[in-house]
């Protein structure tokens, strides 16, 4: 049994996203490819699109169990959309079941235009990175953003760099997010750390001391750093020793 969702704003490109069948007809720019998936880029109409077609939940027992890594994705980026964290619109999504076992799926979701990720950034030393007012109207969304999420006891388990995108007027926007999900007490602040770590990973070698520590204390939305923000702070700065 399949199932399949297209949004009611995109029903002029039924044709190509209409059905699960037709979005697993596509031929496009193949971006990336490994054993269960592959995500291949189209245009449409001066539109690019992205198309991410799973195959495969692992195996064994995987297949059967738990959320199919396609589902969780477009179920994340609607709770960011709800949030009110900028994210990739979704154009279509579904996926097709036997025997209650996963078989296939896909999420299509439409470019979010004259954007480049912060990895990328970072990479190419880009200019933008020496504007203190470019870093610190950057700062403060991801900062939001990070807190918004932590707040629903959500975290992203993959909050780097290259899941960051920002465009030509200095907006951020998260994707790419199919294993973040819900946690509690020991768990959640475990997995906050792992999410704030990921983030001063990249951070570290390319800002000051001083916009890393203001990054924090907007998160947090406060002036000083706490005892209990320092003892987390330490945390975070420990976290990938031994590891790298």
């Amino acid at each position: 049994m399949a199932s399949w969702i297209l949004a009611p704003e995109y029903h002029a490109l039924t044709e190509d996203f209409g059905s699960l069948e037709a979005v697993f007809a596509i031929k496009g720019e193949r971006l990336t490819k490994d054993p269960l998936s592959e995500v291949i880029r189209i245009e449409r109409d001066g539109v690019h699109y992205y198309v991410k077609r799973y195959w495969g939940a692992g195996k064994g027992l995987r297949r059967y169990l738990g959320r199919p890594r396609v589902k969780a994705e477009w179920q994340n980026l609607k709770l960011f959309a709800k949030w009110g964290i900028p994210t990739a619109p979704i154009v279509a999504h579904g996926l097709q079941r036997k025997a209650g076992a996963f078989v296939r799926g896909a999420l299509v979701t439409r470019e979010l235009e004259n954007t480049l990720d912060l990895a990328a950034i970072a990479n190419r030393d880009d200019p933008r990175l020496a504007d203190r007012s470019w870093v610190l109207r950057v700062s403060q969304q991801l900062a939001r953003g990070t807190r918004t999420m932590h707040e629903h006891h959500f975290t992203h388990n993959d909050l780097k760099w290259r899941n960051l995108l920002v465009n030509e007027k200095a907006e951020l926007f998260f994707i790419d997010c199919p294993t973040g999900s819900f946690w509690w007490g020991p768990l959640l602040r475990y997995r906050i750390i792992k999410d704030l770590a990921c983030l001063d990973k990249v951070a570290k070698r390319v800002l000051s001391r001083t916009q890393r520590l203001r990054f924090y204390l907007q998160y947090r939305e406060c002036n000083r750093l706490s005892g209990a923000d320092k003892q987390r702070v330490l945390q975070i700065l420990k976290f990938f020793e031994g590891r790298e």
